[in-house]
C-alpha cells in the first residue's frame, strides 16, 4: 500500500512537470524560438504554445518591442584633421527572430561595431562646421549602413540620433572667439547701416523741404507776376476806356473848346510848378505883363487845329523870352 502510495506521487509529480514542460505562454511582443533536439522548429507567438518536453527546449528570447541602444562615445577624425568625441543613441527593433537567433552570435554588439564604424566613416567625410550643421545627414548615413547590414541578423534599425558633438578645448575656445567676432561685426555692421538710414533720411527730409520751399516760391512768383498781369491789364483797359470817352467827349458838339481849355490850365500849372523847383527861378521876359503870358497860353490853344491832336505848339517868340538867372 505505502509503495502504491509513493508511485501515485511520483506519478503525480512527474505528470505535473511534464504538463510545465508542455505548456509555454509566450508574452506580447515577444518571440521564443523553439530547437527541437537541436535544431531549429518553430517560433512561438504570443499566447498559450504546447511543445513536447525533453525534446522541444526554447533557445531563445526576442523582445519584438523597440530598444534604445546607447552607442559608446568615440573619437573620430574629421576631414580637416580635426579630434571630435561623438556620442549617440540607435533605436532598433527585432523583426525576424530567426535570424536574430542564428544569424549573428550577438546583434547588438554587431549592430553597435557597425554604428562606430560607419559613424567615423561618415564624420572623416565632412569637416568640423559641417558636422554640426549636417547632423540629419549623418544620421541618415549610419542608418542606411546599418540597415542594410543588418537584415542577415533579423533586426530593422529605425534611426540613430547623435546625442553629443565634442571637440577639443582648443577648438572649442577658438570657435567662441570666431562667435564673438561675428557678433562684434553685425553690430558694426548694424551700426553703420543705422547711421547709413540717418543720412540717407536727413539728406530726404532736406531735398524735400528744397523742393518744397522752391516750389512755394515759384508760385508765390507765379501769383505775383499773374497779380501784376491783372492789374497791368485793368490799367490798360482803364486807359483805354478814358482814352475812348474823351474821344468821344472831342467829337461832342463843344467838346474841342473843353479840352483846350483843360490843356491851357495844365500849362499854366505845370509852368508855376517849374518855376517853383529848385533854388533856380524861371520867369519870361514879359513877367510883368502876366496877362500877355495867359494870352500867349490861349491864342496856342486856339491855333491848335483838331486835326493836328490835343498837343499845344509853343509861338516862335515864347522860347526866346524865357531867361535863367
Amino acid at each position: 500500500m505505502s509503495n502504491f502510495l509513493i508511485f501515485s506521487v511520483v506519478f503525480v509529480v512527474l505528470a505535473v512537470v511534464f504538463v510545465t514542460q508542455c505548456i509555454k505562454v509566450v508574452p506580447q511582443q515577444n518571440a521564443w524560438v523553439v530547437e527541437r533536439l537541436g535544431k531549429f522548429h518553430a517560433v512561438l507567438n504570443p499566447g498559450l504554445n504546447i511543445i513536447i518536453p525533453f525534446i522541444d527546449r526554447v533557445a531563445y528570447k526576442h523582445s519584438l518591442k523597440e530598444v534604445p541602444l546607447d552607442t559608446p562615445s568615440q573619437v573620430c577624425i574629421t576631414k580637416d584633421n580635426t579630434q571630435l568625441t561623438v556620442d549617440g543613441v540607435l533605436f532598433f527593433q527585432v523583426t525576424d527572430p530567426r535570424r536574430a537567433s542564428y544569424g549573428t552570435s550577438n546583434y547588438i554588439i554587431a549592430i553597435t561595431q557597425l554604428a562606430q564604424t560607419t559613424l567615423r566613416s561618415v564624420v572623416g567625410r565632412m569637416e568640423l562646421d559641417k558636422t554640426f550643421e549636417e547632423r540629419d545627414i549623418i544620421n541618415r548615413s549610419v542608418v542606411s549602413a546599418i540597415d542594410e547590414a543588418a537584415l542577415n541578423w533579423g533586426v530593422k534599425v529605425l534611426r540613430y540620433e547623435i546625442k553629443d558633438l565634442t571637440p577639443p578645448a582648443v577648438i572649442l575656445q577658438a570657435m567662441q572667439q570666431q562667435i564673438t567676432a561675428e557678433r562684434e561685426k553685425r553690430a558694426v555692421v548694424a551700426a553703420s547701416e543705422g547711421k547709413k538710414l540717418e543720412q540717407i533720411n536727413l539728406a530726404t527730409g532736406a531735398r524735400e523741404a528744397a523742393i518744397a520751399q522752391s516750389e512755394g516760391e515759384k508760385q508765390a512768383e507765379i501769383n505775383k507776376a499773374q497779380g501784376q498781369a491783372a492789374a497791368t491789364l485793368a490799367i490798360a483797359q482803364a486807359t483805354a476806356e478814358a482814352l475812348k470817352m474823351v474821344a468821344d467827349a472831342t467829337n461832342a458838339p463843344g467838346g474841342m473848346n473843353a479840352a483846350n481849355l483843360q490843356v491851357a490850365q495844365r500849362f499854366v500849372e505845370s509852368f508855376g510848378e517849374l518855376a517853383k523847383a529848385g533854388n533856380t527861378l524861371i520867369v519870361p521876359s514879359n513877367l510883368a505883363d502876366i496877362s500877355s503870358l495867359v494870352s500867349s497860353a490861349m491864342t496856342i490853344v486856339k491855333g491848335s487845329a483838331p486835326q493836328e491832336g490835343a498837343a499845344a505848339r509853343l509861338p516862335a517868340g515864347m522860347g526866346k523870352g524865357l531867361d535863367q538867372r
